[in-house]
């Protein structure tokens, strides 16, 4: 499911502004399969060509992220205390919410998301 088909999330309506200039926040949503995102990195980006300084993470056992109106409300303040002037985001799930060197080791798939074993995590297909 792409972001933005069941609501009109803050999120989404300043990312479709377009870009208007630095801070830029960029956005990246993370589930267990394509279909329930569990995880939402946001990172700050303060010039071009710069890492994020600052990276928060907010998560969900129960709701889909993306739909969640008080995990959205406290990434729209998370903008503001930023002073973010555009968002970039990604209008798919890019692969599973746990952390490869951290949740399960270096080089192997998640065990907790089977769905995502052999998969391009942009494009959803199977590369295996």
């Amino acid at each position: 499911m792409r972001i933005g088909k069941r609501t009109s999330s803050p999120l989404r309506k300043k990312a479709k502004k377009g870009f208007g200039g630095y801070p830029v926040a960029t956005a990246a949503f993370y589930g267990p399969t394509a279909d329930k995102a569990t995880k939402v990195a946001v990172g700050i980006v303060v010039t071009e060509g710069a890492e994020p300084t600052v990276l928060e993470r907010w998560f969900s056992g129960e709701s889909d992220v993306r739909f969640d109106e008080d995990i959205l409300q406290e990434i729209v303040d998370f903008l503001a205390e930023h002073e973010v002037k555009s968002v970039v985001m990604t209008d798919r799930l890019i692969g599973c919410p746990h952390e490869e060197g951290i949740d399960y080791p270096e080089g192997q798939s998640c065990p907790e998301c089977p769905y995502w074993a052999g998969r391009d995590r942009w494009m959803g297909d199977r590369i295996h």
